[in-house]
């Protein structure tokens, strides 16, 4: 599995994504990621989690190479699933998430950014979803964690990025930091939270969860509705073909 974890002696469980070329992961990835979520939450002697990644980048999303050699709509909605199910583990494992983003995070790291508690980036850090150049939605309900709905809009419309410096300024991001220094600092976080008792810090994640402005889960669901109707349309299909071979898509319809 391009996905791994460890624990350490103060409770911090570090995952770790490492999928060349750009940390893409395939369904069996999303899956497996929400799976390791949700067991290290479940474990008592872990009291934070922090998510990374190795490589180029956090995470470009979906692996759609894979979905478009698989015949048929099953890796379709086997990523729409796994990233359904890697989303909502970070939201729901019963730890903080700390999300260190370093490189590009586009579309399905969106969902995993959006749903941490906490994010710390390097200063090279860009994040997007370039959704609509695939024929695709979704992960706006996590953008929306991140930035105000007009900009939101703006960016779902254009495919256009933000920077790390920005996310700062709107204060979804907790520290901007030098690349060879991005672990550091999310371990650090993570370690001030591991001090505090675990009891107290799994009843707050619960609690800030319980308060929350809207329903994460049912609202990236509705989201991923207009993507299965863009597929039945052939839209979503053209604009993947188009990425995969290289070429700008015609448009569709």
């Amino acid at each position: 599995m391009p996905t791994t974890h460890t624990v350490d002696a103060a409770g911090i469980a570090e995952i770790v994504m490492d999928n060349p070329p750009v940390n893409a992961l395939a369904v069996a990835g999303w899956f497996d990621l929400a799976d390791r979520l949700i067991a290290l939450g479940r474990n008592p002697e872990v009291r934070c989690v922090v998510l990374r990644a190795e490589g180029r980048g956090f995470n470009a999303g979906v692996d759609i190479k894979e979905m478009q050699a698989t015949e048929g709509f099953d890796a379709l909605i086997g990523a729409n699933k796994g990233c359904y199910a890697a989303f909502a583990a970070v939201y729901d494992c019963e730890v903080p998430v700390i999300a260190a983003v370093h490189g590009f995070c586009l579309g399905g790291g969106i969902g995993l950014v959006g749903n941490a508690d906490v994010v710390i980036a390097s200063d090279d850090a860009t994040f997007g979803l370039p959704e609509v150049d695939r024929g695709a939605l979704g992960a706006a309900t996590h953008l929306s964690r991140l930035v105000p709905q007009h900009k939101v809009r703006a960016m779902v419309y254009t495919a256009a990025t933000i920077t790390a410096a920005e996310l700062f300024e709107y204060g979804s991001v907790l520290k901007v930091v030098p690349a060879d220094e991005l672990r550091a600092a999310a371990l650090e976080v993570a370690g001030q939270i591991a001090a505090k008792s675990p009891t107290v810090m799994r009843a707050a994640k619960a609690s800030l969860n319980g308060i929350d402005l809207w329903d994460v889960h049912r609202s990236y669901r509705f989201e991923q509705g207009f993507t299965f109707e863009l597929n039945l349309a052939g839209v979503a299909d053209e604009h993947r073909d188009a990425f995969v071979e290289g070429r700008d898509s015609d448009g569709g319809r």
